[in-house]
């Protein structure tokens, strides 16, 4: 999807004064950050500040009203975007999993490369297989959904978004529904692709993970950013009453 003007110079993922609205509910008032190649991004706030509505339309899932969004140079509120393509390049996962319950874990993992992306069943399985290794489920790729915990579901999760190659992470609250001890196993994958030099961007309430991976840390609340800043900043000297709310409650 690289566009001929793109350069690893520029930010792979740019917001530029982002509107939106459901109805006569204004969710995003404004929004405008840009992300580089390699960076781990994390989006925090209270309930219903518009984090996940943030990152469901950087991969137009949620249309926008105005303003600008790029991924790769290319314009993502475009009615002539083809958003196939787009999802090709920006991978998304969600708090609940969405597995296919009737497919096993590798099979899970094995059909979009096949069904979208065309590519020889030899060839998938060979990458499936190299995926549910890096997510530590080898053992497990025979089972079906149910048969799985909730982590390790994630996980198949994370691995079916990679299986198409895609250059840019989006993580919706993925650990929210899961307890404690399978939020670490979901973390530590994240944590590699991080290591790896994937673009992630987070919707998390995880502030220590936060705090140890991000490169960039953005406090939303009622549609606006409030406040940003690298974590050693962020957590140390925030600002605005707002952010020292938020952070006095969860910390």
């Amino acid at each position: 999807m690289t566009t001929n003007n793109w350069t690893p110079e520029q930010p792979i993922v740019s917001l530029n004064n982002v509107y939106k609205s459901f109805g006569e509910l204004e969710v995003l008032k404004g929004i405008s950050f840009d992300v580089m190649k390699g960076e781990v991004i994390c989006i925090i706030g209270p309930s219903g500040s518009g984090k996940s509505t943030l990152i469901r339309c950087i991969n137009a899932l949620n249309d926008i009203n105005s303003g600008s969004i790029k991924v790769h140079g290319l314009e993502v509120n475009d009615s002539n975007l083809n958003k196939l393509e787009l999802r090709k390049n920006v991978g998304m996962v969600f708090q609940q999993y969405n597995l296919f319950p009737h497919k096993t874990a590798l099979e899970n993992i094995m059909m979009a490369p096949e069904l979208v992306l065309k590519e020889p069943k030899g060839d998938v399985l060979v990458k499936a297989q190299a995926l549910i290794r890096k997510v530590r489920l080898e053992d497990k790729q025979n089972n079906y959904p149910a048969e799985l915990s909730g982590g390790q579901q994630q996980r198949v999760a994370i691995a079916r978004s990679l299986a198409m190659n895609p250059d840019v992470m989006l993580f919706d609250e993925v650990t929210a529904a899961l307890d404690p001890e399978t939020v670490k196993e979901v973390l530590i994958t994240i944590k590699e692709l991080a290591a790896e030099g994937m673009t992630c961007i987070l919707v998390t309430h995880e502030m220590g993970f936060a705090r140890e991976l991000a490169d960039h840390i953005y406090f939303t609340d009622r549609g606006i950013i409030v406040e940003h800043g690298p974590p050693a900043t962020f957590f140390k000297e925030a600002k605005d009453p707002r952010t020292k709310e938020f952070l006095s409650q969860i910390l």
